[in-house]
């Protein structure tokens, strides 16, 4: 069963490997990364450890029994008790519920270790996978987002002060 890991070092590698097994997949749904990503990707890594460090983001990888990176979880800009949760997982680990169960993993943890009470989320309008994730893990839609990367967006909230 995979598992929630908070982001490492020794990550590196398979992380690397999983952004760009994925990436022509996850440009079809968000933002490209662009080229300067993978090219500087210890130095992106390096930082993104330096605010896990300092507290300002918590960064997940779901990954398998092989140690394979099959997902990210991410909690962003958390400040006075809330933050902006991101995911995406790998294209050949979809339609099996590894979405849901770790976004629902990663609110347990916003909660019992980082003290979150709150957090938000976006996706495109034809994002319909994604909504599906956020409605069954307890994100409700507030408003649009009329330009999330030159498409129309939705946004999501979740209190994590509230059952279900």
């Amino acid at each position: 069963m995979p598992e929630i890991e908070r982001l490492r070092p020794d990550h590196a590698g398979p992380l690397l490997a999983f952004e760009k097994a994925n990436r022509a997949y996850f440009a079809a749904s968000v933002p490209d990364r662009g080229d300067a990503y993978f090219a500087e990707f210890e130095a992106r890594l390096a930082a993104l450890l330096a605010e896990q460090d300092a507290g300002i983001c918590h960064f997940h990888v779901l990954t398998g029994p092989d140690g394979e990176v099959l997902g990210r979880v991410n909690l962003v800009d958390a400040a006075d008790g809330s933050a902006d949760l991101g995911y995406r997982i790998a294209e050949h680990a979809t339609g099996r519920g590894l979405a849901t169960a770790a976004v629902r993993r990663v609110c347990e943890l916003a909660v019992t270790a980082y003290g979150l009470t709150t957090l938000h989320a976006v996706t495109t309008v034809d994002n319909t996978a994604s909504q599906a994730v956020l409605a069954r893990t307890g994100f409700r839609p507030t408003g649009t987002v009329p330009d999330l990367s030159g498409r129309p967006g939705l946004r999501f909230v979740r209190d994590l002060t509230a059952e279900g």
